[in-house]
């Protein structure tokens, strides 16, 4: 299993009890349109995928991340440095 395989399932998995509708996971899903999250869930999810990687996310990057596939890369990214 690839790293980017590994964040993936480990994101989904935090998104899991956050995805109130079912909504199929795929690195395109939205959080905001697909998911339809409010931003008090993205600041607990946010909290969730910091504490399970060990990372800080920053408001920057929070304002630029919309996909699932671009938090992993971002969680990618930030695991590396």
């Amino acid at each position: 299993m690839t790293d980017r395989a590994a964040i993936t399932e480990a994101v989904a998995a935090q998104i899991e009890p956050f995805n109130k509708k079912g909504i199929a996971l795929t690195d395109a899903t939205t959080f905001q349109h697909d998911l339809e999250w409010d931003s008090l869930t993205v600041m607990d999810f946010v909290a969730a995928i910091e504490d399970e990687f060990d990372i800080l996310i920053t408001m920057n990057m929070q304002a630029e991340i919309e996909t699932i596939g671009q938090l992993v890369d971002a969680v990618a990214k930030l695991k590396s440095e």
